[in-house]
């Protein structure tokens, strides 16, 4: 394997890894939060374990999450040093801004929250949860809008003098309809992640205490529970709706992936209409002629004009087909004397078709069981009535994977779809039509082979990957080991509840009781 592909292994293995952790953090803060503010206005000794139950599973992951992270920004400077000479005054903007403010808040209150039980009156330790909780989202803020620069790179200009892009509207970076339609759809997504496994362990306690006749313990955990799926149905249907609206931002600004996602081998005629796809096999060619050719497309399920009806509100809408968007960009980069006309015919500007296509599809897919956790949650639950069922335990613990499964397929499919690109070009639609206009900004574009470094070895990176990959093992398996542990120990009955004493008491050593 050469640099190229080494380098695109490694990245796309280290941020997988690393999001596992991630959307559990951005989520599940919030809801420690909310189990607290409970307990502090109620009082009631319930709500406390609650929170120091989640807290602690917070906490570990919290830690998994930092050090894997650590990884993605040195390999920007390392494997893709062509892609930060390139575009890195724009890319590096929010990732210093988020480790300036964003993580500097959540790292500092989140030490705070932890050593202050009983050190902090209870309503400032409370405020120093939710300085994390805002901070962990304003985190994610900072690193999907330097992402969303990648997919659609508005807010810049390329300098001639300097050979390299630089930075013209920090706020068009900062606030793209792009970067604003992924931030709500990634927010969505950590709610579902959190609400999922809140729910998950809860249920699955819940049904363990039924069955030891501990009703008391069950009905704790039955607060939890509900409020995890009620956290699922309603970030389940913000989820739904920042889907669709980033699927039509995606439509519109990357047409290369869309059509991809959705097979869309040529451009349906005015009126026509495209359909949506449930399942198909093989892959779309182009005719001589450059129109599209799906004979080799096996399509099990369609459904007709609703591709048009998502995309653009019109069954009859006209959505760009692989044909229209390869010839566009060859057109492109010929006039803009970056390609011959040999090259660009030899060249495929779309991405690989059957792993955007099914990546689209299994993000869906894995998503539906935290839906049916919820529902079916919430009938066992209803009513303050606590549950033996065999059935909602085992559905409890099989679901608690599935979201985090999704969320990865659903980066996969944002990360491939952009391909061959790392910085996808700016293209231009006919509002009309719905049709590429034909105006293309190759300057801030950035295909992914021009975009890794020179001088790394794949050697280098092969060692690098295998020792990442053996650490990242170990770190999986004592992630999963405290886990595991802490949620089989379950709450804390026998822990006495902390009083806040007075600032002159020399009797208050810095402890740390998790």
């Amino acid at each position: 394997m050469e640099a190229l592909d080494l380098a695109r292994w490694q990245f796309g293995i280290t941020t997988v890894y690393h999001f596992i952790f991630v959307p559990l953090t951005i989520g599940l803060t919030p809801l420690v939060a909310l189990l607290q503010t409970i307990w502090h206005k109620t009082g009631k000794d319930e709500w406390y374990r609650l929170t120091r139950f989640f807290g602690k599973l917070l906490l570990i992951n919290f830690a998994l999450g930092i050090v894997t992270g650590i990884v993605q920004e040195f390999q920007f400077g390392l494997n893709w040093s062509e892609y930060s000479r390139m575009v890195g005054d724009i890319f590096g903007a929010p990732l210093a801004m988020e480790a300036l403010a964003a993580f500097f808040i959540e790292s500092t209150f989140l030490g705070i929250w932890i050593f202050g039980w009983g050190r902090l009156s209870r309503g400032v330790h409370l405020l120093t949860i939710w300085l994390v909780a805002f901070a962990v989202n304003l985190s994610a803020f900072f690193i999907l809008a330097a992402n969303s620069f990648m997919q659609y790179p508005v807010g810049a200009k390329f300098d001639e003098s300097l050979d390299r892009a630089a930075m013209d509207d920090l706020v068009a970076v900062l606030f793209s309809k792009l970067s604003l339609s992924t931030f709500w759809h990634t927010i969505s997504t950590s709610f579902v992640v959190a609400g999922t496994f809140m729910a998950g362990i809860a249920i699955w306690w819940v049904v363990k205490a039924t069955r030891a006749g501990n009703e008391e313990g069950a009905s704790v955990y039955r607060r939890a529970g509900v409020i995890g799926c009620w956290t699922v149905v309603i970030a389940g249907v913000s989820l739904v709706l920042s889907g669709h609206h980033q699927a039509q931002v995606i439509t519109e600004i990357q047409p290369t992936k869309m059509a991809a996602a959705e097979l869309l081998c040529g451009t349906p005629g005015e009126g026509e209409g495209a359909g949506f796809t449930v399942v198909a096999f093989g892959e779309c060619r182009l005719n001589a002629d450059g129109t599209g050719n799906g004979d080799s497309v096996t399509r099990i399920i369609e459904i007709p004009k609703l591709l048009s009806l998502l995309a653009w509100g019109d069954t009859g809408a006209q959505v760009n087909g692989m044909d229209v968007a390869e010839k566009t960009l060859d057109k492109a980069y010929v006039e803009a004397g970056d390609l011959t006309a040999e090259q660009a015919e030899a060249l495929n500007f779309i991405p690989n078709q059957q792993a955007t296509f099914w990546t689209f599809r299994l993000m869906i897919a894995f998503g539906l069981f935290s839906a049916v956790l919820a529902v079916v949650g919430l009938v066992a639950l209803r009513g303050k009535r606590l549950s033996g069922s065999g059935f909602l335990k085992s559905w409890a613990i099989l679901s608690l994977p599935m979201p985090f499964i999704a969320g990865a397929f659903g980066w996969i499919f944002t990360e491939i779809g952009r391909q061959p690109f790392i910085v996808y070009p700016i293209v231009g639609v006919n509002p009309e039509t719905h049709l590429l206009d034909g105006s293309v900004n190759t300057q801030l574009s950035l295909s992914t082979e021009a975009a890794v470094s020179p001088v790394v070895s794949a050697g280098s990176i092969w060692l690098t990957v295998i020792a990442f990959t053996l650490i990242y093992l170990i770190l999986a398996i004592a992630w999963f080991y405290l886990m595991k542990r802490y949620v089989a120990k379950g709450l804390n009955i026998e822990e006495s509840i902390p009083e806040v004493k007075a600032d002159n008491d020399e009797s208050r050593p810095l402890t740390f009781s998790y």
